[in-house]
């Protein structure tokens, strides 16, 4: 049942009239021999660590072990309780577990690298402000997570989700794409504005580069997250009014592969290039781990 590309994952959920969601629990009963309670059950387990990791940020400063970021998803949650913000609600709550899952990264704690650790943050942000949002219970959450994981799939297959080789787009830029499909199914939408939605997100982070400060998974990686849940947010809402991809899903992903390829090591988490070899780039790596006598 395993879909290799967008077209045929559509073509699947017609056929048998199902969701993202449903489609991404019956292909994981079917790969992994696994009985749906189990599938479930284990997904189960993947937003209980999501949670844990948004929240604990929120709720308390937490620092990286490098000392180089920490305490900002703390900042933005209180910010966010103001109600005095420009953006509303649910984008500042969105960013604070942005951030607060990737501090919890840099300080070696427990998250989901969900499709990777350094995009950790993204994902659980825009399912649990978009649950809470829409007072959607512990299902509708599991619905978002698993309709996500069928988007993923298809980028996996056909692209990549390693800034190693293919830069912050292929990470953060997947995070976000498969945040907004799952947004989208969350809200009540179709498989087709689900792949729509993802379109724009891999349409309009082409490109971004992975420049790591020091080589950390850091800065600017924990506001990139931020930005990446944001965009998430952004692209639902426009397909939601009625908006559509112009370039069709399947031809982003192929997009974003081949411009990944064309990058220079570089900028593919090297920290070789971008920021992280600007003058402050290069002060705060030498702060971290000492000057470099060569």
């Amino acid at each position: 049942m395993l879909a290799k590309t967008g077209v045929e994952l559509l073509e699947l959920c017609e056929k048998h009239n199902i969701s993202l969601s449903e489609y991404a629990i019956r292909c994981e009963v079917e790969e992994k021999g696994l009985t749906r309670d189990e599938v479930i059950e284990k997904m189960k387990k993947n937003l209980k660590v999501m949670i844990s990791a948004a929240n604990e940020g929120m709720e308390k400063e937490v620092y990286s072990v490098s000392g180089l970021i920490g305490g900002d998803g703390f900042k933005l949650y209180n910010y966010a309780k103001t109600g005095k913000t420009l953006t509303g609600t649910v984008t500042n709550m969105a960013m604070a577990m942005a951030l607060s899952s990737s501090e919890v990264n840099a300080s070696m704690g427990k998250i989901v690298a969900c499709p990777t650790a350094g995009s950790c943050g993204i994902l659980p942000a825009v399912i649990l402000s978009v649950g809470k949002q829409l007072d959607l219970d512990e299902e509708g959450l599991l619905k978002g997570l698993f309709a996500a994981a069928a988007v993923g799939i298809i980028i996996g297959l056909n692209a990549t989700l390693s800034g190693a080789e293919g830069g912050c787009q292929a990470e953060c830029g997947s995070a976000s794409a498969m945040g907004a499909a799952a947004v989208i199914e969350m809200m009540g939408g179709t498989p087709q504005m689900s792949l729509d939605a993802a379109a724009i997100i891999l349409k309009n982070v082409l490109g971004l580069v992975c420049d790591p400060v020091a080589g950390l998974v850091e800065i600017p990686c924990a506001k990139r997250n931020a930005q990446g849940a944001i965009t998430a947010l952004c692209a639902a809402d426009m397909v939601m009014a009625g908006v559509a991809s112009k370039i069709p899903f399947d031809d982003t992903v192929s997009a974003m592969y081949k411009v990944g390829k064309c990058l220079p090591p570089t900028l593919k988490e090297t920290a070789l290039g971008g920021v992280a070899t600007t003058k402050e780039g290069l002060r705060l790596k030498e702060q971290v781990f000492g000057k470099d006598e060569n």
